[in-house]
């Protein structure tokens, strides 16, 4: 029996427009894996309390409120205080070009902008966790 991954799919700050992370959270179900979203306004603490308690394989963020940065730094502290530095984070919304080498170098595995398919994220997604799965392994 395969075993399906368990994305988590949140919304941290106080944006209110979820339709993206929607749209991404039903292409990765469509996709065969296991989603869970937390829903809007989300504070980093509870993204990451809900990726330890749901065992999650990867976290998907969406942000569009410009606060990417504190946000994306808060989330990747409290993953690293938890033993959770093997789980993969990816972010979609509005992402200014010369921020992205800061979410990069905080440890952002996949950013995506819009227009970004989500065939495009999902096989990311893939990508990703067989990769991990490899760096396991060996």
């Amino acid at each position: 029996m395969e075993i399906k991954p368990r994305i988590l799919i949140a919304k941290p700050g106080l944006d209110g427009h979820d339709r993206g992370a929607k749209v991404v959270a039903r292409a990765l179900r469509d996709a065969g894996m296991e989603v869970i979203y937390t829903g809007l306004r989300q504070t980093p603490e509870m993204i990451v309390e809900s990726a330890l308690q749901e065992d999650a394989d990867a976290i998907g963020l969406s942000i569009l409120s410009g606060a990417h940065l504190p946000l994306v730094e808060r989330i990747m502290e409290l993953l690293t205080e938890n033993e959770m530095d093997d789980v993969p984070v990816f972010l979609g919304g509005i992402i200014p070009p010369d921020d992205i080498p800061t979410l990069q170098s905080m440890g952002v595995a996949g950013i995506f902008g819009p227009g970004a398919s989500t065939q495009e994220i999902v096989h990311f997604i893939n990508d990703t966790l067989a990769a991990a799965q490899g760096d396991r392994a060996a």
